[in-house]
C-alpha cells in the first residue's frame, strides 16, 4: 500500500505546469495565468459610447487574475477611424465606461484601457467638421478602406500635424489616461502600433518630415515617447504599457530597419520606467496571417526591463513554448479569446476551441459573434 502512495506521488511531481498557466507578478499586480485579453475593435460602441452589452462581453472573458486589455478607445474628437469604436475623451464616454470596468473587477480581473488615436487612418466622417484627418504627413493611405465589408473606398488626404500642435496631442493622451483611471481602470495601454498616429510618426515609410520630429530615429520616436512620459507622469509609470509593431506594414506604414526601431524604443522606454511593452510578432506583417520569417523579438525582449507582452497569432502550443523558453513573459490572444471566452480553462484541459467567424467582427450586432460563443459548461 505504502509502495503504490509512493508511485503516485512521484507521478504528481512529474507533472509539468502548462506554462501559460502559471502566475506571474506584473509589477504591483499578481496574475494568476500568463493568458492576456487582446485588444480589439469590436465596433459595438455606438456614438463613440461604450455600450452595457460591454459588460457581458468583458466579464465573459474574466477569471480571477486575469489580464485585460480594453479595445482600442480614441482619446480625442480627431482620433477615431471607423464606426462605433469607444472613446475615452468626454465624461458621458468615461461613466458609460464604469460598470463595464466594475463587472472585470467583481470577476478578480485586471483590467487597462488602450488609449488611441488613428491619425490617417480615418475619414472626414470621423473628423470634427468634417476636416481632414490629422497625421505626420500629407500622404494619403494607398489601400483602400473597407466600407461594412462590401465596398471600398479611398482614404483621403491627411493635414500634417504642425510642430506646435503636436504638444497638445500630448495633452490629450495625457488626459484621456486620466480619464481612464477615472473610469476605474487599472492602467493604460498606448497604442503606437499598427500603422495608426504614433507608428506613423515612428515608421520612416510614413514619416516624411524636415523637423525635430522626423528624420533620424531619435526624431521619429520623439511624439511616441512624449506622449509615454506625459502618461507616465500623470497616472503613474507602473500603471502604463504601450503596444509597438515595428516589423508589420498595416496601412502603408513600414519601416527600412525595424529592428532598430524595435530595440530603440524598448531601451527608450526603459528610461520611463513603464509597466510593460507589447509587440506584435514580425511573422505578422498582416493582420490576419502568419509569415514565415527570421526575423525575431528577442533583442527587444532582452533590452527591455519590464514585462515583455507578445502578440501575433499564438495558439496554445506556440504560447506553451515563448512562455517556457523566456522569449516573453505573456502572450496576448485576440482571435481565439474572442471566439472562446473561457479560453484559459480550454488551454488548461487541452479542449477543443470554437471556430471564430471573421464576418462578425466588426458588424454592430449585440450579441451574435460578440457574446453568443459557447463556453465549454453551459451557465457559466
Amino acid at each position: 500500500m505504502a509502495e503504490k502512495e509512493e508511485i503516485k506521488k512521484s507521478e504528481m511531481e512529474e507533472v509539468t505546469p502548462i506554462p501559460l498557466l502559471t502566475s506571474y507578478k506584473m509589477g504591483n499586480f499578481n496574475l494568476s495565468h500568463r493568458i492576456v485579453l487582446a485588444p480589439l475593435t469590436r465596433s459595438r460602441s455606438y456614438n463613440f459610447v461604450a455600450q452595457l452589452h460591454a459588460v457581458l462581453y468583458y466579464s465573459q472573458r474574466t477569471t480571477k487574475g486575469g489580464f485585460l486589455i480594453g479595445e482600442a478607445s480614441g482619446i480625442s474628437d480627431t482620433a477615431q477611424g471607423g464606426p462605433n469604436t469607444p472613446g475615452i475623451w468626454t465624461r458621458e464616454q468615461v461613466e458609460a465606461w464604469k460598470p463595464i470596468v466594475r463587472a472585470v473587477h467583481e470577476k478578480g480581473g485586471i483590467f487597462f484601457c488602450q488609449l488611441w488615436h488613428a491619425g490617417r487612418v480615418s475619414d472626414y466622417s470621423y473628423q470634427p467638421n468634417g476636416q481632414p484627418p490629422i497625421s505626420c504627413t500629407d500622404k494619403p493611405i494607398t489601400a483602400l478602406v473597407q466600407i461594412d465589408g462590401t465596398s471600398a473606398a479611398e482614404y483621403p488626404p491627411p493635414r500634417r500635424l504642425r510642430t506646435d500642435e503636436i504638444s497638445q496631442v500630448v495633452n490629450d493622451f495625457r488626459i484621456a489616461a486620466k480619464n481612464a483611471m477615472e473610469a476605474g481602470f487599472d492602467g493604460v495601454e498606448i497604442h503606437g502600433a499598427n500603422g495608426y498616429l504614433l507608428d506613423q510618426f515612428l515608421k520612416d515609410q510614413v514619416n516624411d518630415r524636415t523637423d525635430e520630429y522626423g528624420g533620424s530615429l531619435e526624431n521619429r520616436c520623439r511624439f511616441p515617447l512624449e506622449v509615454v512620459k506625459a502618461v507616465a507622469d500623470e497616472i503613474g509609470a507602473d500603471k502604463v504599457g504601450i503596444r509597438l509593431s515595428p516589423f508589420a506594414d498595416y496601412n502603408d506604414s513600414g519601416d527600412s530597419d525595424p529592428e532598430a526601431l524595435g530595440l530603440y524604443m524598448a531601451e527608450s522606454l526603459n528610461k520611463c520606467g513603464i509597466l510593460y511593452c507589447h509587440m506584435i510578432e514580425p511573422r505578422m506583417i498582416t493582420q490576419f496571417e502568419k509569415h514565415e520569417t527570421k526575423r525575431s523579438l528577442l533583442p527587444m525582449r532582452k533590452a527591455f526591463d519590464g514585462t515583455f507582452i507578445v502578440a501575433g497569432g499564438y495558439n496554445r502550443e506556440e504560447g506553451n513554448e515563448v512562455i517556457a523558453s523566456g522569449s516573453a513573459d505573456l502572450v496576448a490572444f485576440g482571435r481565439l479569446f474572442l471566439a472562446n471566452p473561457d479560453l484559459p480553462k480550454r488551454f488548461e484541459i487541452n479542449a477543443k476551441l470554437n471556430k471564430y467567424d471573421r464576418s462578425t467582427f466588426y458588424t454592430h450586432d449585440p450579441v451574435v459573434g460578440y457574446t453568443d460563443y459557447p463556453f465549454l459548461e453551459p451557465n457559466t
